[in-house]
C-alpha cells in the first residue's frame, strides 16, 4: 500500500480549492447516520478524513468528532477547526493502522476508501473497529465499491476539463481498469501536462455477499446497506438483477458488532 500517501496527497492538491468547503455530499453523509441512528448527538470516529469537511458537516448537527488523515489533505481542514473548536471537532494527522484513540466511539465512518489493500487488510481494520473503537451498542458506516459497476468500467478513459472558476484547475486523464480474479478496480489518473508522472489507487471491491464473508470473524455483521440513502432489502430474491447492483459504484454498509 506505498500508493496510498502519494495518490491521495497529489489529488488532494488537484482538487482541494473545489471540493475543501463543506458541501451537498457532506450533509447527505449526516443525514444517512441520522435515518440508520437518530439524531441525538453521538461520538463520532470518521477514518480517512481527507478535507474535514464531512466531519465538520458532524460537528455542525451537533455531534463530537474526532477525524484522522494520513495525507496533506488534513492541511484544509483549518478553516472547519477555527470555526467549530477542539470541543466539537478534532483532526488527527496520522495512519488508522496504527493510531490509538482516547475511548471508544458511538459511530465509526469510512466514506470512500474501503478496499485498500488486501482482504487481511480489510480484516484488520475491522477487527480495530469492533475491539478497540466502537461502542458495544455503536454503528459503522462504511462505503464499499460495487465490483459489478467497476467491471462495466474496465477499460474507460475520461477527460477531465480544467475549470479554474470552480477551483479545478488541472486538466486530467483518468484510464479504469478492472482485476476480475481479485475484483480489484485499477484507478489511474495523470495530469496532461505531466503525462510520465501517472499515479494509480487499487480498490478491492464487494458483493454484499463477499462482505458478509470478509466481515466473518471481525467481531462485526452486515446490518443493512443503503444505496443513494435509501435502505435496500438485503432478505428479497434478487434474481431479477436489481438496478442498484448495476447503476451505483458504492453502496454504504450499516455494520454492528456481531452478536
Amino acid at each position: 500500500m506505498d500508493w496510498v500517501e502519494d495518490f491521495y496527497s497529489r489529488t488532494g492538491r488537484w482538487w482541494a480549492e473545489a471540493e475543501s468547503g463543506l458541501g451537498d455530499r457532506d450533509r447527505s453523509r449526516v443525514e444517512r447516520l441520522h435515518r440508520v441512528c437518530g439524531p441525538e448527538p453521538r461520538r463520532v470516529l470518521e477514518l480517512g478524513c481527507g478535507y474535514g469537511s464531512t466531519a465538520a458537516a458532524f460537528a455542525e448537527a451537533g455531534h463530537r468528532v474526532t477525524g484522522i488523515e494520513l495525507t496533506d489533505r488534513a492541511d484544509h481542514a483549518k478553516a472547519h477547526l477555527e470555526r467549530l473548536g477542539p470541543e466539537r471537532l478534532q483532526i488527527v494527522r496520522g495512519d488508522f493502522c496504527t493510531a490509538d484513540f482516547e475511548g471508544r466511539f458511538d459511530t465509526v465512518a469510512y466514506w470512500n476508501g474501503f478496499g485498500i489493500g488486501s482482504d487481511a487488510d480489510q480484516r484488520r481494520l475491522l477487527r480495530r473497529i469492533a475491539d478497540e473503537w466502537l461502542e458495544p451498542d455503536g454503528t459503522a458506516l462504511v462505503d464499499v465499491y460495487n465490483p459489478l459497476v467497476w467491471a462495466s468500467w474496465d477499460g474507460e478513459v475520461e477527460l477531465l476539463q480544467a475549470n479554474p472558476e470552480r477551483g479545478y484547475h488541472h486538466e486530467l486523464q483518468q484510464h479504469l481498469a478492472f482485476d476480475p480474479v481479485t475484483a480489484t478496480a485499477v484507478d489511474t489518473w495523470w495530469d496532461t501536462a505531466e503525462p510520465e508522472h501517472r499515479i494509480t489507487q487499487r480498490l478491492r471491491c464487494y458483493s454484499p455477499a463477499d462482505l458478509r464473508l470478509l466481515l466473518e470473524g471481525t467481531g462485526l455483521a452486515l446490518a443493512g446497506v443503503l444505496v443513494g440513502g435509501e435502505p435496500v432489502d438485503l432478505a428479497a430474491d434478487h434474481t431479477g438483477d436489481p438496478a442498484w447492483l448495476r447503476d451505483h459504484y458504492e453502496y454504504l454498509a450499516v455494520l454492528k458488532p456481531a452478536l
